[in-house]
């Protein structure tokens, strides 16, 4: 048996639990995700 888990729904449901539990993190795990969002974007994503 083969469970496929893709990495962006388990980093955004880590995320809304951390938002639920400790608000003030909001403001710092949007700027992460923008930042990683950016470099993908000038850089390309990561070949494997």
């Amino acid at each position: 048996m083969d469970i496929h888990v893709s990495l962006t729904p388990l980093i955004s449901l880590i995320a809304g639990i951390l938002i639920l539990a400790i608000p003030r993190l909001l403001n710092y795990i949007v700027a992460l995700y923008l930042i990683i969002i950016g470099l993908i974007g000038l850089f390309g994503p990561p070949s494997l």
